[in-house]
């Protein structure tokens, strides 16, 4: 093979192995998880009542900048919840709680929190979440 025809299937390699570059998503081997806890309180928000995991509480993930949310998960019976089998990048984790300031006409709000898997086979534990009931 002349030095041509090792740059040219040089450059063809590298292109396809930049092309080959995969956005935050599943099919990977990386795991978010974190926890939820529950603060329950009166209909006025003026006595809380108990605090304990949010058992069996929806969570959502969306990858990178999707507009929508991509996974969806139920917390178990201690609040844990788990995201597996995703790739590096930038995630979005959310789950709803009753408005405590009593002022939104929909009565609840997405709790939001914001991580980054900068790596494979990498575990990210997120900071807890709390929630009104």
């Amino acid at each position: 093979m002349n030095k041509t025809s090792r740059v040219f299937l040089f450059i063809l390699l590298s292109i396809a192995l930049f092309s080959c570059s995969k956005e935050a998503g599943d099919g990977g081997n990386s795991t978010i998880y974190g926890k939820i806890t529950a603060y329950n309180y009166n209909a006025e928000f003026t006595t809380l009542k108990g605090i304990y995991p949010a058992a069996d509480e929806d969570v959502y993930l969306i990858y990178g900048e999707d507009r929508s949310y991509s996974q969806r998960v139920r917390s178990n019976y201690d609040g844990i919840y788990e995201f597996k089998y995703l790739r590096p990048g930038d995630y979005t984790i959310y789950a709803y709680s009753k408005d405590s300031t009593l002022t939104l006409a929909s009565e609840i709000y997405p709790v939001i929190k914001k991580v980054s898997i900068t790596e494979k086979q990498q575990t990210v534990e997120v900071e807890d979440m709390k929630i009104f009931r």
